[in-house]
């Protein structure tokens, strides 16, 4: 049996084809699980005529009770003329002391002031937090004179599933297989698995930690279009996002009305996510708002106003990097992007897990699923059912870590630890090794604030960690790593020729430099001579360049995209330049037919080469002329431009390596052109 069956037989009534929000949305800016809600109405189906018709059922709804701003006006005048009318909008309570009654506004529909009944608001106090909620509502119109409200509210269901089964979900999770439960998951947060490894997938899972754990504290900066804040804005009726920007004490904790507190956003979400942190760099940051968030953040309450007040909502942090990997771990620090005002040792300390954005490829049209996963109101309040489950406590049955991590050390794994185990092993039943592995992601996931903390702030280096744990199943010790640590380390202690030859052209004004001086040249190659590569032709007059401009106007079949790409990895490979290079392709497309193809292929690279420091881009506007010219004043005048190299087998040796190729006849001259 296949997953998708599986899906289908295992959670019956409970799943939607995730691809069809996309398809009923359009440019509506309704939440996912707004839709979800109405197709695991309609659509729960595996039969594509049920799905048709479902769909068609949903649009309806979505045409006749969803309110357009645009159209706000001209569905006040329906209620009017009909006496009432269904709609979805979204719908912010507030207390009118002066009336002594609840008052509802209506984001879309544009109305202020609309009494609300008590009840509705005791039995969904997220409707006070200040951020709205989604809501169908019949609302109703009061004609005649001597009316002091004409709008009434006559009934008001949130959209979101009253009640689950919670043990029926944690009893289905034998029916899979770990990779499949995972896949499964993967597709129920909307993503296609088949285009992502294990590790992506673990760290596209952390995402979720916030939403099943209570109070915990979750950042992951990395490229922009990476999905960061997708699952805090669309998966769960339960989280909010927010922008950094508008965020105040008052708004998050609480808010003081004359003798009254008010509590803030912490007391009615699970999860308060804040959307492009790395916006507010620059931005002055009121110091009482970080204060009490630190308190809150170690402690899960606050001070504010005349009490104490506790809360279980977990924080989020979420925003795009500037630079690349490298970069950072060369010139700064991995906190770089965030705002100055909280790059303090005392507040990131909190962070009880930092996710690797960077390792997470661009989103594209393949990246999203086409199959089943559960609705996302279903698995939004299974998540919220599980934040009650801590298994912080079932680590000590497989490791001990090691005596010199801090309390906020140990909490930090022992909550990641705990998460994960809820969301991939829901019964608790897994084999020592995938304990293990859930350990050890755990272990980096802290690791990784600790290692920039030492940068930070000094004062953490008077106590440094050793993140290593005793393996209690073998007595083994096993030490914790970062991924881009190692990475890191390899590149800078394995140095290259390149590298080697630099220093020693560096050295001592009187040392002999091994490097040649680069002067303008021609070279002539024979037909069907070997041992030729593109860094031996130019590789020199490209390291220290930051713009590169390839104009070749043959760059369309595959195996000449392959050649662009042998170009761009020597470019990576000699630079010396520490921040972003950027390379741009001016090249022709005269078959309309493989235009698009062609394009699909560019922007494939141009995504792959972002998060490695090197952006790309292309035109169609070659004219016949081949050549390389750098922002360093070199032209590189191509006689055959990239393609130099005789046809060779699929299995051949050549394709791994050029010195194995052999060439065509061909010339370069290369000549400076500028005096920089």
């Amino acid at each position: 049996m296949d997953l998708q069956q599986k899906i289908m037989d295992c959670f019956i009534g409970k799943v939607v084809r995730k691809d069809l929000a996309f398809l009923v949305k359009g440019g509506l800016p309704v939440p996912t699980y707004v839709l979800e809600y109405l197709l695991g109405q309609y659509c729960a189906s595996d039969d594509e005529e049920v799905i048709s018709e479902g769909i068609e059922k949903v649009k309806q709804v979505i045409q006749n009770n969803y309110v357009h701003r645009a159209e706000a006006e001209s569905v006040k005048g329906l209620i009017r003329e009909n006496g009432k009318h269904r709609i979805i909008d979204k719908v912010t309570v507030v207390l009118n002391e002066k009336n002594d009654e609840y008052q509802a506004t209506f984001a879309n529909l544009g109305l202020t002031g609309v009494p609300i009944g008590t009840d509705y608001v005791r039995h969904n106090p997220k409707l006070l937090s200040g951020n709205g909620v989604w809501c169908i509502i019949t609302l109703g119109y009061i004609s005649g004179e001597n009316i002091k409200v004409r709008w009434e509210i006559q009934t008001l269901k949130p959209i979101q599933i009253s009640n689950i089964d919670l043990q029926e979900y944690i009893d289905q999770r034998k029916n899979f297989t770990t990779d499949e439960w995972i896949d499964f998951l993967m597709h129920t947060v909307g993503l296609n698995p088949e285009v992502m490894n294990r590790r992506e997938k673990f760290i596209t899972l952390a995402r979720l930690l916030p939403h099943v754990e209570n109070n915990f504290n979750f950042m992951e900066l990395g490229p922009k279009g990476t999905g960061k804040s997708h699952v805090f804005q669309e998966l769960s009726p339960y989280g909010v996002l927010v922008s950094g920007g508008d965020v105040t004490s008052a708004r998050l904790f609480v808010k003081i009305q004359g003798n009254k507190e008010i509590l803030g956003l912490v007391g009615y979400w699970d999860v308060v996510a804040w959307d492009e942190f790395e916006q507010q760099k620059g931005r002055n940051v009121d110091a009482v708002l970080i204060d009490t968030m630190q308190n809150y953040l170690a402690n899960k309450s606050f001070n504010r106003g005349k009490g104490t007040h506790e809360a279980s909502a977990s924080m989020s942090f979420v925003g795009n990097t500037k630079h690349t990997v490298p970069y950072m771990l060369k010139n700064s620090h991995l906190f770089e992007s965030i705002p100055t005002a909280f790059i303090k040792g005392a507040f990131l300390d909190r962070m009880h897990l930092y996710n690797p954005g960077w390792e997470i490829k661009i989103l594209k049209k393949d990246s999203f699923s086409k199959g089943y996963g559960l609705i996302t109101d279903y698995i939004a309040a299974v998540l919220h059912a599980l934040r009650n489950d801590d298994r912080t406590a079932l680590l000590k049955d497989y490791a001990k870590f090691d005596g010199s991590l801090s309390e906020r050390d140990h909490l930090a794994i022992r909550k990641t630890f705990s998460g994960m185990m809820k969301l991939i092993y829901p019964d608790g039943n897994m084999t020592d090794e995938e304990a293990k592995e859930l350990i050890d992601f755990a272990a980096e996931g802290r690791k990784r604030v600790k290692d920039q903390l030492y940068i930070i702030d000094s004062t953490f280096c008077a106590e440094p960690a050793k993140f290593q744990y005793l393996w209690l199943k073998t007595g083994e010790t096993i030490k914790v790593e970062t991924l881009e640590n190692i990475e890191h380390k390899q590149t800078n202690t394995g140095e290259t020729d390149e590298e080697d030859e630099v220093k020693q052209e560096t050295k001592t004004p009187g040392s002999r430099p091994r490097i040649k001086p680069l002067v303008a040249k021609t070279i002539s190659i024979r037909e069907n001579q070997g041992g030729v590569t593109y860094k031996d032709l130019f590789g020199d007059y490209l390291r220290t360049a930051k713009e590169i401009n390839v104009t070749d106007p043959f760059i369309r079949q595959p195996y000449q995209i392959d050649n662009l790409v042998d170009f761009i990895q020597m470019v990576k490979d000699v630079s010396t330049v520490q921040d972003t290079v950027k390379i741009h392709l001016s090249t022709q497309n005269d078959d309309d037919e493989k235009v698009a193809e062609v394009i699909d292929s560019f922007n494939d690279l141009a995504d792959e080469l972002l998060p490695m420091g090197i952006e790309f881009t292309f035109d169609f506007k070659a004219d016949h002329d081949r050549f390389i010219q750098t922002d360093t004043g070199w032209t590189i005048a191509l006689g055959r431009g990239l393609d130099i190299y005789e046809k060779f087998g699929r299995f051949s040796l050549s394709r791994c390596n050029q010195r194995n190729r052999r060439c065509k006849a061909f010339n370069v001259s290369i000549n400076q052109t500028e005096n920089r």
